[in-house]
């Protein structure tokens, strides 16, 4: 009889120890949604206040590769944007404007097809503006000699401790970096929120926010 009691207990044991781990799950669920809502409703209003750069990659480029005798002039040389990607673009600028933050213009872009089509789908072609140094952190993929590299992060550092004008955040359309160099490997339309603090001042990288994370509505 011992034997019969204890095995007519135990289903009602496994289940107390189930239902309190499901509890716990669902609760610790809450509190990491409760957190990413609060960090990015902070985000978003610091955002709003102007002064960071929001230095995002490229959205989604599967279709080609880039050609050893690449010709910025010539997109069937280089990696382009797929249709998720020209979606991903769309998507970026419909977020930034409909969280009202304030953007200065023009957008500056890499060389790239695919960093110009990103900016302009995004923003419009009219506020597209290309700087050809963010082929450099292209090429920080490449095996360059240490002074290269050297110059190129020095030459990235002085332009992220540029500030925007007063009410408004800067917006870069350029590449991901190599792991632990610059700011850091960028999923596609990823973006690095950066906060300058003038020239000579240096600059401070506040956080990284993904496509869906910057999207608040899916909270």
């Amino acid at each position: 009889m011992p034997l019969s009691d204890e095995n007519a207990t135990e289903p009602e044991t496994i289940s107390l120890t189930e239902d309190l781990m499901h509890e716990h799950g669902v609760l610790n669920r809450i509190l990491l949604i409760r957190e990413a809502v609060l960090s990015n409703f902070s985000l978003v209003d610091s955002l709003r206040q102007g002064g960071y750069i929001l230095y995002a990659r490229h959205a989604e480029a599967t279709e080609g590769i880039d050609q050893p005798y690449l010709n910025f002039q010539n997109c069937s040389t280089q990696r382009n944007l797929s249709e998720e990607g020209r979606r991903q673009a769309l998507i970026y600028g419909e977020l930034l404007r409909s969280l009202r933050i304030p953007l200065e213009l023009p957008i500056s872009a890499g060389p790239f097809c695919r960093t110009q089509e990103t900016a302009a789908l995004a923003f419009g072609w009219e506020n597209v503006q290309v700087n050809p140094f963010w082929y450099q952190i292209y090429r920080l993929s490449d095996d360059l000699n240490p002074i290269e590299q050297e110059w190129i992060l020095s030459s990235l550092k002085s332009i992220l401790e540029i500030q925007p004008s007063p009410g408004s955040n800067t917006v870069i359309i350029a590449h991901s970096f190599p792991k632990e160099i610059g700011l850091g490997e960028i999923p596609d339309m990823g973006t690095i929120v950066v906060k300058p603090y003038g020239v000579g001042k240096g600059y401070e990288v506040v956080t990284q926010v993904s496509l869906e994370e910057l999207n608040i509505k899916n909270f």
